[in-house]
């Protein structure tokens, strides 16, 4: 059977797409500065034999895979970014880039993607329709890479797109996922409390900024307890409070900084809106001038139910029963969510925990890593995929 030649592959595979996360691994680059691993990703698939574009969206890579029969065009996503964190392993491919590592699993994205790339060439004459893999760039920095290569064609002619992430925490060997909302909407807040600066010990002759900054943030927690709906999941969190140099002065100003994590699209609005009208009203009323600023970043992740029940089915004709878990929604963000907002399609979760749990570390961690194995599941799960898709 073409599964089962499929399946075979990716397994023989498995230690060609660990050599290609681990020279991602030691050859990291920060968003939107990504240079030599789009270079390495379209070299690679060219030598493949595989149609290849470049420079999509600006620093994009998308190869497309022709099948031998007619059927549909199905999208695969994987991102290729790194982070502004210095890499704390002891291990052999420990990043060689010194304040930048891969504390995502987006090396692991990649060669998952580029494994499953390789077998799928390898039977394109057996396949339906055609197979797009696209290579985004600048996941981990607003405005992201994804509405650029969607504005450059990456979507053009397909019909389904598919995306999955490595995840630290949660058990090997699993995929997990949700119809509907699956990951947050952010906006970020920053908030400009201008008073008077004078000395700290005549404080009547000046207006203290820190004072209104202060009551600011206390009032804004009423938003999640007052404004919205207790059955609809919303975060405002103040994380930067900047304000002063010396102990006996009364500056001039503070900063507050934060987000705004939420799902629906309404209760987003009312977020933004009220964050405004507090800052400027509490503020105000103590006597300093406020700005806020609320940038909108990435959309929610909302997946649509058919694309998820393919993977259902997909996950569990493949692994067993027990294979695919539904779970909550949550927090972090994605730009995902910008392809699923242009055509149907899923994204999901892969358990990718280690054994060893003195070695497990969450995400964006100083020591983060995962367990390679879970690349071999994911190339797996993309070949499932791809064929319930074009059966379904």
């Amino acid at each position: 059977m073409l599964k089962d030649t499929i399946f075979t592959s990716i397994s023989e595979n498995m230690t060609e797409m660990r050599k290609i996360r681990r020279h991602l691994h030691m050859h990291p680059e920060l968003s939107h500065q990504e240079v030599n691993t789009p270079e390495y990703i379209a070299t690679y698939l060219e030598e493949l034999g595989i149609e290849v574009k470049r420079g999509v969206g600006g620093r994009g890579v998308v190869g497309t895979i022709r099948g031998g029969k007619p059927g549909k065009t199905i999208a695969f996503r994987a991102d290729f970014d790194a982070l502004p964190i210095q890499d704390a392993k002891n291990v052999p491919y420990k990043s060689t880039v010194p304040g930048v590592m891969h504390a995502c699993g987006h090396d692991g994205h990649t060669a998952s993607l580029l494994g499953f790339a390789k077998v799928m060439n390898a039977v394109k004459a057996e396949l339906k329709g055609n197979i797009v893999l696209i290579h985004q760039f600048g996941e981990e920095l607003s405005p992201g890479g994804a509405r650029a290569m969607i504005e450059d064609g990456c979507l053009d002619g397909v019909n389904f797109v598919y995306g999955a992430h490595l995840q630290s925490k949660l058990n090997a060997g699993y995929i997990y996922g949700r119809d509907g909302y699956l990951q947050a909407a952010e906006d970020a807040i920053k908030i400009i409390v201008n008073g008077s600066g004078t000395h700290g010990a005549e404080p009547h002759t000046g207006v203290d900024p820190i004072l209104g900054a202060s009551h600011i943030m206390v009032a804004l927690q009423s938003i999640v307890s007052r404004n919205a709906d207790p059955l609809k999941e919303l975060v405002v969190s103040i994380g930067k409070f900047h304000a002063g140099d010396a102990d006996n002065v009364i500056p001039e100003k503070a900063v507050l900084e934060g987000t705004i994590r939420v799902f629906d699209k309404d209760l987003r609005q009312l977020a933004s809106r009220r964050v405004k009208e507090i800052a400027e009203s509490v503020g105000g009323a103590l006597g300093c001038v406020v700005e806020v600023q609320v940038e909108k970043g990435y959309d929610s992740v909302w997946n649509h139910p058919e694309q998820m029940d393919v993977v259902r089915r997909a996950t569990t004709n493949t692994f067993g029963p027990e294979s695919y878990v539904d779970i909550d929604p949550v927090m972090p963000v994605e730009d995902f969510s910008y392809y699923l907002q242009k055509v149907p399609g899923a994204f999901f979760f892969v358990g990718a925990k280690m054994d060893d749990e003195s070695v497990v570390f969450p995400h964006h961690h100083e020591k983060f890593d995962f367990h390679e194995p879970a690349m071999e599941t994911t190339a797996k799960t993309f070949a499932a995929i791809y064929l319930e898709a074009q059966n379904s």
